[in-house]
């Protein structure tokens, strides 16, 4: 699902973000924390798999960092095969680059001059996990969830990013079955540069959508 936005209406060095402080995002464990600790003890209690197993799940997904997206994304600027067979099916492709997308889908957005990509989950938080690793606490505060649908330029511009008046801005709305990843536009002057520079350039909040990919100043 996605929301186009035309004026303004509704329809991401290291490879960590520059700092920004654009929503605050701390907010209370209540009900429905309280829910998924108790479904996952009566899924263990039932049989359908181990706390170890649990653990060894979650330990894998921490392990996950955006510099898989990164990589990702630098092989697709200089491989124009690869970056159509990205788009074309983003799960396969990130299997190409031995990266396990376990969801049934996972769509690669691409960024162009004319359109501006973003993504959002605006039921809870579902986000390429295996891809970028944990969101971050803002991707899940109830203000980010809200607001980037309605007004998602504005919300842009808390993180530092201005989008040009004539480019189109997308909203993607993730769900349980299919997540979205950015796939942020190459920089110019980049020409000839090493895979491993690229992914320099490429951040967690680029691949969302929130930031967008810039040589340093």
């Amino acid at each position: 699902m996605n929301h186009d936005d035309h004026e303004g209406h509704e329809h991401g060095h290291a490879h960590d973000h520059e700092p920004h402080a654009p929503i605050q995002a701390k907010e209370p464990e209540g009900h429905y924390q309280l829910l998924a600790d108790a479904v996952r003890e009566l899924l263990i209690e039932k049989g359908y798999f181990t706390a170890d197993e649990h653990r060894a799940f979650i330990e894998r997904i921490d392990a996950r960092t955006p510099a898989l997206g990164a990589r990702i994304v630098a092989r697709a600027w200089t491989d124009p095969k690869f970056r159509q067979r990205l788009l074309d099916d983003g799960k396969k492709g990130c299997a190409e680059m031995g990266v396990d997308v376990v969801v049934a889908n996972l769509v690669v957005v691409e960024n162009t001059p004319s359109v501006h990509n973003v993504i959002v989950c605006t039921l809870c938080s579902c986000y390429p996990v295996f891809v970028l690793g944990r969101p971050p606490d803002w991707y899940k505060s109830a203000a980010y969830r809200s607001r980037v649908v309605r007004d998602p330029r504005a919300v842009l511009r808390e993180f530092g990013t201005d989008i040009a008046p004539e480019r189109e801005v997308r909203v993607h709305d993730s769900t349980a079955d299919m997540r979205y990843l950015v796939l942020p536009m190459r920089p110019k002057g980049t020409e000839g540069w090493s895979a491993e520079r690229l992914e320099a350039l490429v951040t967690r909040d680029t691949m969302v959508g929130v930031a967008e990919c810039r040589l340093a100043s």
